[in-house]
């Protein structure tokens, strides 16, 4: 899995945005190196300030301590979901994307062993709970499409119903651009005006 994802990873384009006046942050796109793999997500806290009840990647705000967005992306998935950094085999990372909370988010993308998923456990100060979806589920099942505000514009991305779980948002746009990008899967991703 690590040497397809650096293959695919390497032709990507570097999409760096403007941070002026917002909070740098990343999250961690952690894919397990298995026949049939899987991607970890969360669902955030009800209690929060923010993305209240929302699915979204491991990650957080960058602190002054992190020597770069990986360092946040570990950071961040090791408080928010118990995944020890070195149990993470970083990749690279996708292109920056705007929230409309005010942060730039770096997507950094990481392959674990698939048994550290039964390892993983929510930190319920910030999480419900932590999950994984298989890879094949939004490679084969077609997404309803919904418009997102995402700083500096409007944009249709796909949303994925998974059980219980609504899938959307920057969440879903960051993944659509993995998929679209490793796997050619085709999401539409029109900004609008």
């Amino acid at each position: 899995m690590y040497e397809f994802l650096s293959h695919k990873l390497a032709s990507l384009p570097d999409r760096r945005l403007s941070v002026e006046g917002l909070h740098p942050a990343a999250v961690l796109l952690a894919i397990t190196n298995a026949e049939h793999p899987e991607i970890i997500l969360t669902q955030r806290s009800m209690h929060l300030p923010t993305h209240q009840g929302q699915v979204a990647f491991p990650g957080g705000k960058c602190d002054a301590e992190d020597i770069d967005e990986v360092a946040t992306a570990l950071r961040e998935a090791h408080e928010e979901v118990a995944l020890l950094p070195e149990q993470v085999r970083v990749v690279g990372s996708l292109g920056q994307v705007y929230s409309r909370h005010g942060f730039v988010v770096t997507p950094i993308v990481g392959v674990i062993e698939p048994e550290v998923l039964t390892d993983l456990q929510a930190n319920l100060d910030e999480l419900d709970v932590v999950f994984s979806v298989p890879v094949e589920f939004f490679l084969t099942h077609k997404p309803y499409m919904r418009h997102v505000e995402m700083v500096p514009g409007h944009y249709q991305v796909p949303t994925f119903e998974y059980g219980d779980f609504t899938i959307w948002g920057m969440t879903a746009f960051v993944l659509a651009e993995f998929f679209n990008h490793v796997y050619d899967a085709g999401f539409p991703l029109q900004k609008k005006p």
